[in-house]
Order: C-alpha cells, then sequence, then structure tokens
C-alpha cells in the first residue's frame, strides 16, 4: 500500500496523517502545497467525489485574509482558486489507489490499512 498526502507542514492534520501512516509502516508520498500546489485536475478528482465546498477550509486564515466569505463563485472558478491559493484547503488530502479522503479521517484510513 502507498498513500499520497497533499498538505502544509504546518498543518497539525497534516502532520498528525503523516504520523498515522508512518505508525503502521505505510509508503507515503508527500507533496507540499506551498512548495507545489496541487494542479486543478488534481482537485478535480477529489471535488468529484466530495463537491468542491467540502475542499474549501471556511475557517482558514487565508480564508478570511482574502474576504472570501460572501464569494459566490463557480465551481470551476473555485477549482482555480484553489490551486493558486493552498492554503483555503481543508487539509490532509490523502489519496491511495482511488480512494480519497479530505481532512483528518483516521476511521477511514484504518480502514484502507486493514484491506
Amino acid at each position: 500500500m502507498e498513500v499520497q498526502i497533499f498538505g502544509i507542514q504546518k498543518s497539525a492534520e497534516t502532520r498528525k496523517a503523516l504520523r498515522f501512516f508512518s505508525e503502521r509502516r505505510v509508503k507515503t508520498h508527500f507533496v507540499d502545497l506551498k512548495e507545489r500546489p496541487a494542479s486543478p485536475g488534481e482537485l478535480q478528482r477529489f471535488a468529484q467525489k466530495f463537491g468542491v465546498t467540502a475542499l474549501i477550509d471556511r475557517s482558514s486564515k487565508r480564508f478570511a485574509d482574502l474576504g472570501l466569505a460572501s464569494s459566490r463563485l463557480s465551481h470551476q472558478h473555485w477549482l482555480g482558486k484553489l490551486a493558486e491559493e493552498p492554503l483555503l484547503l481543508r487539509m490532509p488530502l490523502v489519496r491511495s489507489q482511488g480512494k480519497l479522503t479530505v481532512g483528518l479521517a483516521e476511521d477511514q484510513w484504518a480502514e484502507w490499512v486493514r484491506q
């Protein structure tokens, strides 16, 4: 089993995800979104499963700084905005063999590891 984790080092939830898989000796590929933002196509995979609004961290400082609380953006515009501004994403985004999670999802990850 191998997982790909999208997040930033400063994110507590991202660190928890990295620790979760490390403790279970699961090979991880970490993508630091500050160094290499996710592509709109990559984000589209998560959006297809969870919806764009599930990807947006409305409680993030960056969301407030950009004044997006009253924004009414289209699906595609949000994907572009999330690709440009990775600090707007709920982290971590985790992918493994076609399975996806957004945010801290230890129960789902444990199920993946058991399989």
